[in-house]
């Protein structure tokens, strides 16, 4: 029986998230290994999450990993959580290889920032977005984007989130053009996202190989929890070098939620917790584990969490038969 930590990727940021991290002697010391690459963290909430702020991918992206890696710190050194098993969605994986012992904060923040700079250079003329189409299995959506795509207004699955939920990153023409033919295709339901960078696609090659770079120049840590990759939907286990290897090309490839979210019951995970922001990645596991407990930090708070996510793992390790 085991807990994972899930950590969210853009679009679950909101103005004012980093003022609400804990407040715990791990989550302090967090804090300042991020300030020696940010400067200080007093002014780090101004600087990268107020609204104007977060209308930059960068800035956005270091928020989430400064959210994530700080809250992380005070779950498993602060209140002992017996954390097994770390899943990130897009950048949330790189959090995620900081709980996992793979990568050092500031390490992560710098490829991090390296990684919004370019996505944000890849798209650059603004033409460029993002939608989610709802109704649709993979297999349903790329048949749809055959028949939407053209070589001048390209448009690829970037997203398997569930079985039915896909999200696209293509043109804003080609996305217009798929809005009109989604609902004769069987999508219940189409939403452009508020991002203006296309993600997990062929457009970020070389946002992946910058990446690469940067991340082939840090210390590798010895591997200590299971690790969900974003580009297989796969457990890497005492393999750090796959896990380096998951943050670099990801940006380039589809993210398989989906696959890691049916593969949770198999790993004998009984409880996630969802560091903040937001709690949609605990919507999506618990449709594939709906037997776990599953707890938004945000929704209940960090001590909260804990004591419920404790629980119910106790309450699967107590039920006869329950195998890991």
């Amino acid at each position: 029986m085991s807990i994972a930590l899930l950590f969210p990727g853009q679009g679950s940021q909101h103005p004012g998230m980093l003022r609400d991290l804990p407040d715990t002697p791990a989550a302090a010391r967090a804090r300042s290994e991020a300030a020696d690459t940010l400067g200080s963290f007093d002014d780090v909430p101004d600087r990268l999450d107020t609204a104007d702020a977060l209308r930059s991918t960068t800035n956005t992206q270091l928020a989430l990993l400064v959210a994530g890696a700080v809250t992380a710190r005070a779950l498993i050194d602060d209140h002992r959580l017996p954390v097994a098993t770390v899943a990130g969605h897009s950048v949330g994986a790189f959090p995620a290889a900081v709980a996992a012992g793979v990568l050092g904060l500031a390490d992560a923040l710098r490829a991090v920032r390296t990684r919004g700079r370019r996505m944000e250079r890849a798209c650059a003329d603004a033409a460029w977005g993002m939608a989610a189409l709802r109704g649709l299995g993979a297999a349903a959506a790329r048949r749809l984007l055959d028949s939407v795509a053209t070589e001048s207004d390209p448009v690829w699955i970037a997203n398997i989130n569930a079985a039915d939920q896909i999200v696209v990153s293509g043109t804003r023409t080609a996305l217009d053009r798929l809005r009109e033919q989604a609902p004769a295709a069987g999508a219940t339901d189409m939403t452009v996202l508020d991002v203006s960078v296309a993600s997990h696609c062929p457009l970020q090659d070389p946002t992946a190989d910058a990446v690469a770079a940067v991340l082939a120049r840090v210390g590798v840590g010895a591997q200590e929890r299971a690790y969900l990759a974003n580009t297989t939907g796969r457990r890497i286990l005492r393999d750090p070098a796959k896990v380096i290897a998951d943050l670099a090309q990801a940006v380039r490839q589809p993210v398989r939620w989906y696959d890691a979210a049916r593969l949770m019951p198999e790993l004998g995970v009984t409880a996630t917790v969802h560091v903040p922001p937001g709690h949609v990645l605990t919507a999506l596991v618990s449709r594939e584990n709906p037997d776990a407990t599953h707890v938004a930090i945000d929704d209940i708070g960090l001590a909260a969490a804990v004591r419920r996510a404790e629980r119910g793992e106790r309450r699967a390790s107590d039920q006869p038969g329950r195998q890991p």
